[in-house]
């Protein structure tokens, strides 16, 4: 990607996010993520599925370009289904700040069932 882009510093994606939560309070006509949100989670986590799909084969056959659009395609359907089972994305940035800094083989385990 281009070196002269911007450093964000994740200020992107809480505006990101705060667009889905107004759409989600408004649930305007012709927005998609109304639309998404309409058909319910189900229809979320499909189009999940798919973003799956589509980055993995863009990780193995595209190149770093396809795979940072479809990274944001995965990214942004799963906001959506934050949204819809109403989990802030403040929630999942403080999961991830509780397991910075954790080996992530010690975190795997501490969540095994004793």
């Amino acid at each position: 990607m281009p070196d002269e882009l911007p450093d964000y510093n994740g200020a992107v994606f809480a505006a990101v996010y705060k667009t889905i939560e107004e759409r989600k309070q408004t649930m305007p006509e012709r927005s998609y993520v109304a639309t998404l949100l309409r058909k319910g989670v189900d229809a979320i986590c499909c189009k999940i599925a798919e973003e799956s799909g589509e980055i993995i084969k863009a990780a193995r056959e595209q190149t770093p370009e396809q795979v940072t659009k479809e990274a944001c395609d995965l990214f942004f359907h799963a906001m959506v289904l934050l949204a819809a089972k109403d989990i802030s994305f403040a929630a999942v940035e403080n999961e991830f700040g509780r397991r910075h800094g954790i080996s992530g083989l010690d975190e795997k385990e501490s969540r095994r069932p004793q």
